[in-house]
Formats: C-alpha cells, sequence, structure tokens
C-alpha cells in the first residue's frame, strides 16, 4: 500500500543528536508514512544509529552513498518517494508528536495550497529549548512579501505535495546552502504557501551549522535566487536555469544579459551581511566597501562603523568611515 508521506532526511556526521530526531519521527501520531533516510557518506556511527531503528522499524528505508550534498540528497529522495506528500526533517531537529497529523489536516482542508511549515522553537547543542516570541508568516501573502528579504518557510519543518515540487524542477545545485530559498521563490506562481502558527519542531542552533559555516555563500546565493525571480516575474527566462555552480559576481550582468545585476547582487549581499563578525572580517567587508564605491544605498552605515569597533575592528571601523566620507564628498 502506498504511504500518505514520504518523510526525507539527508544525514552526514550526524551521530550525536540522530537517534532523538529519528525517534521523533516514529513517534508521529499520525503513522502512515515512510522514512527515507540517505547517509551521504557519513564518516562517524550514523550509519549504525540508522540501521539500528530500521532493523526494528520497516517504514524506514536507508539508502548510501558517497558523500553528494544535501541537494543531490534531496533530489534523490524526491525521486525514489512513494508518496504524495513529502515531509522535510534535518538530522538535529525534534519534530513534535502532532506535527504531521496538523500538517496533514491543514492540506486536507486548502487543496490550493502545496506547501505548509510551522513554526518553531528552538535548541541548543545541548538539548536546551528556547522558546521563539515571534511568528513565521502565516498566509501566503505575508510570505510572499517576507520573501524579498528572508526565507519565511523553515525548511525542515515542512509538508509538500511531490507533484508541486517535481513540476518545479526539485532543488536547484548552483543554490547550496539556500536550496529552500530558492524552491520557495519558483513556487510563489504556482501554488499557496503557508505556515502554521503552532510550534511543532524543535530547530537546533548550532556553531557548526551549515548557515553558520557557509554565511556569505549563502546570502550571495539567496541574492542570486531574488534576481531570477525578478526575471521570472518580468517575464524573461530565468537565466540560472541548468547552471551547476553560482556564477562569479562580476559575471552576472552577461549571466543575465543585462546591466546592473552584478551590482543589484552585491549590494543586496553587502548590505545583508553587515550584522555579521565574521562577515565584516573578511569578503563580506569589502563587498560592503565595494558597495560603497559604486554609490549604493548608505542608510545607516555610520552605525556599522561603531558596529564595528564592538566588534573589536578598529581598521575596518576607520577603514568604512573613510569610505562613506570620501563618497559623501565626491563632486556631481
Amino acid at each position: 500500500m502506498t504511504p500518505c508521506i514520504s518523510v526525507i532526511m539527508s544525514v552526514y556526521n550526524a551521530e550525536r543528536h540522530l537517534s532523538d530526531a529519528i525517534r521523533s519521527i516514529l513517534d508521529q501520531t499520525f503513522t502512515d508514512f515512510e522514512f527515507l533516510i540517505v547517509d551521504d557518506g557519513s564518516r562517524d556511527n550514523s550509519g549504525a544509529i540508522m540501521d539500528t531503528f530500521a532493523a526494528n522499524d520497516p517504514r524506514i528505508r536507508v539508502i548510501r552513498q558517497e558523500n553528494r550534498g544535501l541537494i543531490a540528497s534531496l533530489n534523490r529522495m524526491l525521486d525514489e518517494a512513494l508518496a504524495p506528500l513529502i515531509a522535510r526533517m534535518d538530522a538535529d531537529d525534534i519534530s513534535l508528536p502532532t506535527r504531521f497529523e496538523r500538517q496533514i489536516a491543514f492540506l486536507s482542508q486548502h487543496a490550493d495550497h502545496g506547501v505548509v511549515g510551522t513554526n518553531t522553537h528552538e535548541l541548543d547543542e545541548d538539548g536546551t529549548v528556547f522558546e521563539c516570541s515571534d511568528l513565521h508568516p502565516l498566509d501566503h501573502s505575508s510570505i510572499a512579501t517576507a520573501m524579498e528579504y528572508r526565507s519565511p518557510i523553515c525548511h525542515p519543518s515542512v509538508l509538500m505535495r511531490r507533484e508541486v515540487i517535481m513540476a518545479a524542477g526539485g532543488y536547484r545545485s548552483p543554490y547550496v546552502h539556500c536550496e529552500d530559498y530558492d524552491l520557495w521563490l519558483r513556487l510563489l506562481d504556482r501554488t499557496r504557501l503557508a505556515n502554521l502558527p503552532d510550534r511543532l519542531l524543535l530547530y537546533r542552533r548550532s556553531p557548526g551549522q551549515v548557515s553558520a559555516q557557509h554565511e556569505i555563500d549563502q546570502k550571495i546565493g539567496a541574492a542570486l535566487a531574488w534576481a531570477a525571480h525578478l526575471e521570472r516575474v518580468a517575464g524573461r527566462t530565468d537565466p540560472t536555469v541548468g547552471l551547476q555552480t553560482v556564477p562569479v559576481l562580476d559575471t552576472l550582468d552577461t549571466t543575465f544579459g543585462q546591466s546592473g545585476v552584478a551590482r543589484a547582487v552585491r549590494s543586496k549581499v553587502a548590505l545583508g551581511m553587515i550584522y555579521s563578525a565574521a562577515a565584516m572580517r573578511g569578503r563580506g567587508f569589502e563587498l560592503l566597501l565595494r558597495h560603497i564605491r559604486e554609490g549604493g544605498n548608505r542608510d545607516g552605515l555610520w552605525r556599522t562603523v561603531l558596529r564595528l569597533l564592538t566588534f573589536r575592528q578598529p581598521l575596518g571601523a576607520f577603514r568604512l568611515a573613510a569610505a562613506l566620507l570620501r563618497q559623501t564628498f565626491v563632486p556631481g
């Protein structure tokens, strides 16, 4: 019998929290699912952990491969999934018991919706729960508005209609570390998106997670995804279709066949990095200086000078102040 949900989870060296993540899926009140777990070339004890669970629960299907990364793993599981609905899960998060039950109920009542996420609380590395006071936007219109600035849907919390995701092309290779944001943007004109107000996922925050390690690359990919979205909205062809990697920023005008795209992407990335101490020590700071030299929006950047001092980066504060003053007094 075909299951109602295919749960997909990619695992790479996740032994510390993997058992809790798997158990939280097996303990769902809605039980009609298959559980696909890709062992993406793990070198720790993750493989043995998932094998132990699979030996005791026939709903689990372990797929082994050499390390190919999250996007390739997700697309492989989408291809192999048997169910019409896809539930995402990460190997260090915890789904609360009624998550699937409530999401199934929502999609059953909203045939025009292809994706429903949930709100979340957060966990630290030791399992301490931090209750979040803010909410993700709930309805499609609010989600679409928020997309310009951030990804307003927690990826590992979603339940999605497989046919909608496959029709959109699944996850795309260039958008490493922001594959979900690119997908939500491509779905905006294909289906409706929503979040439940219920906090049905405990989302793990840790210093080693991908978004922290690859912050600038993530911002560049997200800015590129937004630029591609604007092309589609304008009725033009998405120039990133078929790309395997993110183009060099300075070549984006050529890639998009119009001037100003590279500058717009650099500016979006630069202004998105000003609160990150790590980014302001490296590429993010250099992108910010170039943004200023190119005459980009300088509103609020004097506060960034002060922020750099709190980051213990006095030289950076001096260089930024000098760049702002130089641009202020440029003739004309």
